[in-house]
């Protein structure tokens, strides 16, 4: 007896439930449609090609009997897979969770898959799971990227690559609108008669904590604050605690973390070690992860738009890919400061 996929490709394996049924086949949706196999195919993978009735009577077979297409066999005539790569440094870390939520749930309403890898902050993996996820997938998401500009292009040359948190020139780009987010927090900064602001870095190879190190420079110094550089630490809660003893040393009565889990770590070092927050020193962290407000107090920080962040990347590789329609860049999203419970005026030394 002959065995049938669940594809347009025959004699491949066929499916089984778990009830151990067999699932149903393109010839079972052909035979209840009342059309040819290719005509189930098509309207499948290319509905544009065939009539209103007959989409409808294959659409109609297809929920009747549960079909599902095989991705791989999907591809074979069309030259894509419906899956998009989003490759993340971290999945630690709270930021990428938001980031893959929006990403999941704006190539889900295109019948996309998402496909995560992680590269653990290191270039050499990134670079090697940038590849394998380009061989597969119709284009690659690249969050907070520590490849070079060269490495990204070339990437870039055999199928649509998107970054999040980076420029890259000829690269499509997701921005938040950090000038706005770090103007108001130096701002609150200087209300509250701070003159000195520490900003502790993120990786070294992070584009973005070099560039929020920049916009924080130069808006201290119009605001005639110094600013103290102090990095690169690694962006987690261990990296904040080490970071603690040179904020200190520095002489800053406040200070900007990279991320909110690097201001977390300060937070918990200072207060451990007998400082007041803010009394003390006060901490503003970057990105409004969730569980930013459960510590004590409750983190002040820049709030970054993750999950649309992560949608937007995803909208512009359709576009590349011709799945959606739409032209252009998509502008810097908003951020803002949430002003919460670890900032406060400077304290003034008793004479």
């Amino acid at each position: 007896m002959r065995t049938e996929s669940n594809s347009p490709v025959p004699g491949g394996p066929s499916a089984v439930g778990r009830e151990g049924r067999q699932a149903a086949t393109i010839y079972d949706v052909a035979k209840l449609a009342g059309v040819n196999a290719s005509t189930v195919s098509r309207a499948l993978s290319q509905p544009g090609r065939i009539s209103a009735k007959t989409d409808k009577k294959v659409q109609d077979a297809v929920k009747a009997l549960n079909y599902r297409v095989n991705p791989v066999a999907r591809a074979l005539p069309t030259g894509r897979t419906k899956t998009i790569g989003l490759l993340v440094a971290d999945i630690t870390n709270p930021v990428f969770f938001d980031i893959a939520r929006g990403a999941e749930r704006a190539a889900a309403t295109r019948d996309y898959t998402l496909v995560l890898a992680e590269s653990a902050e290191s270039p050499e993996t990134e670079l090697l799971a940038a590849q394998r996820l380009l061989a597969v997938a119709d284009g690659v998401v690249l969050a907070t990227s520590r490849l070079s500009d060269d490495q990204i292009r070339q990437l870039s040359q055999s199928k649509p690559v998107v970054v999040i948190n980076r420029e890259v020139a000829d690269v499509p780009s997701v921005m938040a609108d950090i000038e706005t987010g770090i103007s108001q927090a130096v701002r609150h900064l200087f209300m509250l008669a701070h003159k000195s602001v520490a900003y502790v870095a993120g990786p070294e190879r992070s584009w973005m904590s070099r560039r929020r190190w920049e916009i924080i420079n130069d808006r201290c110094n119009w605001s005639n604050i110094s600013a103290v550089p102090i990095g690169g630490s690694a962006p987690t809660v261990e990296g904040g605690r080490k970071a603690a003893m040179k904020v200190l040393e520095s002489g800053a009565t406040a200070v900007i973390a990279y991320n909110d889990l690097v201001a977390i770590g300060l937070m918990q070092e200072m207060v451990g070690g007998g400082k007041d927050v803010p009394d003390d020193i006060s901490i503003i962290g970057f990105d409004n992860i969730f569980g930013s407000d459960f510590t004590t107090p409750p983190l002040t920080t820049i709030s970054s738009p993750l999950a649309e962040m992560g949608a937007s990347a995803i909208e512009l590789v359709l576009r590349a890919v011709g799945a959606t329609e739409g032209a252009g860049d998509i502008g810097d999203l908003a951020t803002e400061l949430l002003i919460r419970g670890s900032t406060g005026k400077v304290r003034i030394p008793p004479r």
